[in-house]
């Protein structure tokens, strides 16, 4: 079977492109075709990373095993496409280069038979030119109007007063140590 992802580059402007590849290649086959049809020149970092329906980012899928014990992390090399996606879960997020931070939404938008003779993976559509540089990243946590939450203790300045003039502790004369 094929897989035919649509890879959309998250950007203002409309940029992706459709790359069909075989349903047994691996995420790092899927990365080379990512990178060549976007025209990167592969030399880069990246990662895939899993994700719920509405594109909430997941478990990481390196490239190159980074972890302690060597052999311990599995890499895109040891997934085939199908051990991820199928028509139950469609998504999964690429990032490209980590100093720059090319985020791509992949999605599975079709499985249909090979065609034989033709070569997968094929890049078969392509929109938008790719910008110079890539669309500036803010990664901040979902803040709740209540910054402190369930740790509120209700004590503001005026109750700080109790510790005013009370010098019970003791003098370890730290400040003769910076001079």
């Amino acid at each position: 079977m094929v897989y035919k992802f649509r890879v959309i580059l998250d950007a203002e402007e409309d940029i992706f492109r459709d790359i069909a590849i075989l349903e047994d290649d691996t995420l790092e086959d899927l990365h080379n075709a990512i990178f060549n049809a976007f025209g990167f020149d592969g030399m880069e970092v990246a990662s895939f990373y899993t994700c719920d329906e509405t594109w909430n980012q997941e478990d990481e899928i390196a490239l190159f095993d980074t972890g302690d014990v060597p052999g311990e992390q599995k890499t895109m090399s040891d997934y085939q496409l199908s051990d991820i996606l199928d028509k139950d879960n469609t998504k999964i997020i690429y990032v490209y280069d980590f100093i720059n931070m090319w985020t791509f939404l992949v999605e599975l938008a079709a499985i249909e038979d090979q065609i034989s003779g033709v070569p997968y993976p094929e890049t078969l559509f392509s929109h938008g030119e790719m910008p110079d540089e890539a669309t500036e990243k803010n990664f901040e946590a979902d803040m709740h109007d209540d910054i402190y939450g369930e740790f509120e203790d209700d004590l503001d300045e005026d109750d700080l007063d109790m510790f005013e003039g009370d010098d019970s502790f003791e003098d370890f004369g730290f400040e003769e140590n910076w001079n």
